[in-house]
């Protein structure tokens, strides 16, 4: 008899609902059957163009109902089931049963004013009320029962005398002033944010409590222009130690569906990504606080979907050690999703009782924080992140493969400006800026250069390792590391072979410093005069030796990789090449001379990294002798000594005639770690060598011009380069990560460089 009475005044109910919102209300708000506004139809259909990933769709309104029903079908009375739903799980006793109470009948008021229950028959609102009630079983019927008596009370309550209500209505984060309706009263708030935003270019987020079919959500609301674009509600509820989500809060569901807010149709639920229009790269997936924190974060799946860019409202409170975990996660979600991530924490002034908030605020990009506010210090992270890079790590992972099934794609406008770049953009990527760090780097890449030569020794049963030993910086770090693969394999460093060719363009002092070098390292040593070979070889082809071509270099480098592999093939050994990365990326060598060997150990170290390793081998060197040199190698110009000395010094610098090596790496490491084109790279440029007066526009733009011509008119040297091991992640082995036609054009990266308007 209990369940039949409660029936009997559930219906009770529902006439005075009905009777009062014919009475008190002159109209109705829009509900979300109803059709969508003028802002999300036209978005709608603007965005109808461009291209999605194909498993996800875009946000459309176009379907709805206008509002037509049959007075009399109980099926043009929807909502029934979601209004009563708060009513059921729950009842006197259980905790926070005051709130939910006045939540379920402010959901009933919602529905009753939704429904236009006053203009409906009272078959209808009965048949309507029963075909829900008995869907339910004995113990949800008997729950229904129990909660029905604090809401029955409370929702009459509602409707004679607010003013009684006002405390347990403000606590239940709901608005006097609104019901019926059931607006949030912090979509006051949020209508003023939407306000302001009129006026900007600017995409913000916003956080509020949200009730949807009578439950509460945790939201995250996207705005741009005035214009709600979405509403995410909160995966992932805490209810573990200070935290209490779920006694208030329900989990969002990826389903997506449309909701009124601030007279808005604004789809809702988390499988939402937004798109600029404007910069198809700028991709926006939200999650909320913990789930970032659970096994499974929602950004994984937005990121499958296409978001690049992560944003994170939070009310992450501080404790002992919390930050630094916090840092990691958001560096490490960044790198695992290839993406952009925005950490934004609650701050002093919303610190509660037991809980502070320091308003820890970070920005990462594929694993590096790029700007944090520092807990407790306020204001705010600011910098740039940069989509299309994050675009490119996905283009090229393999393992990234897009899966956005059931997603929703809301499009947005921005108007595009030149950004003044703030974020450290690194002139020197291949090289790590702090000390420490740097050795360690060093330390490890020595290792691996060493620990590749000693296997390809070991494999080959090679007696020795021949290396040309000039004087110069590849050359010396060859034969350090030659060394170091020696000492592993337990053998005598005599085992290493260095030769010293001297020609017509050595001078005494890389002469000197060659000696003294394999003297201080305890290699063999053998010096062989090329010159007479040389003018044989000149004279055997008709070369006139005052002509200084390129004939005449060639020659002489070819005569001394041939001397180097027949020392190599007399001693039972195997040559090791010292050309860098730099060099091959330039096409800085002769092919089959100083470009070919058994095993070139320098492959890929750029220039600037080779100067730091045999810089890092000086720091540690075992006598003041061996350090002398080593640090005197690295004052010596960067030279293949291939033209006459001039008054005993050298005559041909490198750099000089190709361009500074720190430009070319900086060019080398944007090309091939991230393919971006000339102008964003010129741009880099600008902003990493900035303040440096010997890199004016004019010069950068010289340089980079040269190596775009250089590295396209050289991968034929590419296409047959010896074994070498790779150190890090730009290698131009044709056997690896490079794959280059050698017959590639470089005319389309040419033509935008011209485009490029140049300041002095």
């Amino acid at each position: 008899m209990k369940l039949r009475y409660t029936r009997i005044l559930s219906l009770l109910l529902c006439a005075a609902l009905a009777c009062s919102i014919l009475a008190g209300c002159g109209g109705s708000t829009a509900s979300s059957s109803e059709a969508p506004s003028s802002a999300s139809s036209s978005a709608s259909s603007a965005a109808s163009g461009e291209d999605l990933p194909d498993s996800t769709t875009r946000a459309d309104t176009s379907g709805l109902n206008p509002g037509d029903f049959d007075e009399n079908s109980i099926f043009s009375i929807t909502g029934t089931a979601a209004a009563f739903e708060p009513c059921l799980g729950w009842g006197p006793g259980v905790s926070g049963c005051s709130l939910k109470s006045v939540i379920a009948a402010a959901s009933l008021l919602q529905w009753a004013e939704n429904a236009r229950l006053a203009s409906r028959t009272p078959e209808a609102v009965q048949e309507a009320f029963y075909s829900w009630y008995d869907t339910l079983d004995a113990d949800e019927q008997e729950s229904f029962a129990e909660a029905w008596t604090m809401i029955e009370p409370d929702a009459l309550s509602l409707l004679s005398d607010k003013d009684s209500m006002a405390g347990r209505i403000e606590d239940a984060g709901l608005d006097p002033d609104t019901l019926p309706g059931c607006t949030l009263k912090n979509w006051q708030a949020l209508q003023t944010v939407l306000d302001v935003s009129r006026e900007l270019d600017v995409v913000t987020l916003v956080g509020l409590p949200l009730l949807v079919r009578g439950k509460l959500y945790n939201c995250a609301a996207v705005l741009c222009g005035g214009r709600l674009l979405g509403l995410v509600p909160k995966t992932y509820l805490p209810n573990y130690g200070e935290f209490y989500e779920k006694r208030q809060f329900t989990p969002g569901s990826t389903e997506v569906e449309l909701v009124e807010v601030c007279g808005q149709q604004v789809p809702f639920g988390t499988s939402l990504l937004f798109r600029c229009r404007q910069m198809p790269s700028f991709v926006l997936g939200v999650e909320i606080c913990e789930d970032l924190w659970s096994a499974l974060p929602p950004s994984t799946f937005h990121a499958l979907a296409g978001a690049t860019v992560i944003a994170n409202l939070s009310a992450s409170d501080e404790t002992v050690g919390k930050a630094e975990y916090r840092r990691a996660l958001v560096s490490n979600q960044s790198a695992r999703l290839l993406c952009g991530y925005l950490y934004a924490s609650a701050g002093h002034g919303e610190s509660t009782q037991d809980m502070v908030f320091a308003g820890h605020d970070l920005i990462a990009e594929n694993g590096t924080i790029l700007a944090e506010n520092a807990p407790f210090d306020g204001g705010c992270a600011e910098t740039e992140i940069d989509c299309q890079r994050m675009e490119a790590e996905r283009a090229r992972n393999t393992s990234f493969e897009l899966s956005g099934e059931g997603y929703q794609t809301v499009e947005f406008d921005l108007e595009p400006a030149e950004t003044t770049l703030t974020r450290w953009i690194d002139p020197a990527p291949f090289v790590p800026g702090d000390p420490k760090r740097r050795a360690e780097r060093c330390e490890l890449i020595l290792k691996m250069q060493a620990d590749g030569l000693a296997k390809r020794l070991e494999h080959a049963h090679a007696k020795t390792a021949v290396i040309g030993i000039s004087g110069g910086l590849d050359s010396c770090l060859a034969l350090l590391v030659a060394v170091r693969a020696m000492k592993q394999l337990g053998r005598p460093a005599r085992d290493v072979l260095a030769v010293t060719m001297p020609c017509f363009g050595t001078t005494k002092r890389t002469r000197s410093n060659a000696e003294i070098l394999c003297d201080e390292l305890q290699v063999s040593f053998k010096e062989i005069d090329i010159a007479n070979t040389v003018h044989s070889h000149f004279a055997d082809i008709g070369q006139d030796e005052s002509v200084l071509d390129v004939t005449f270099e060639n020659g002489q480098a070819r005569v001394r990789t041939l001397e180097l592999m027949d020392t190599a093939n007399r001693t039972g050994g195997l040559v090791v090449g010292t050309g860098d990365l730099s060099e091959l990326a330039l096409g800085w060598a002769t092919y089959n001379g100083d470009h070919m060997s058994m095993y070139g150990v320098n492959a890929g170290v750029p220039k600037t990294l080779v100067r730091h390793l045999v810089r890092y081998e000086a720091d540690i060197a075992a006598t003041d002798a061996l350090r002398t040199v080593l640090l005197d190698i690295l004052d010596t110009p960067v030279s293949p000594e291939l033209l006459p000395a001039k008054d005993g010094e050298i005559a041909q610098k490198t750099e000089d005639l190709v361009g500074p090596y720190e430009l070319h790496d900086f060019y080398l490491y944007q090309v091939l770690r991230f393919g971006f084109g000339p102008a964003k790279i010129f741009r880099l440029a600008k902003t990493a060598f900035a303040g440096r007066p010997e890199y004016p526009d004019s010069v950068l733009y010289k340089w980079l011009r040269n190596f775009y011509w250089r590295f396209f008119a050289q991968q034929f040297k590419r296409s047959c380069l010896p074994d070498g091991p790779k150190v890090g992640s730009v290698t131009l082995s044709p056997r690896g990560d490079w794959r280059m036609p050698s017959d590639a054009c470089a005319a389309l990266w040419l033509a935008e460089l011209e485009q490029l308007q140049i300041k002095d």
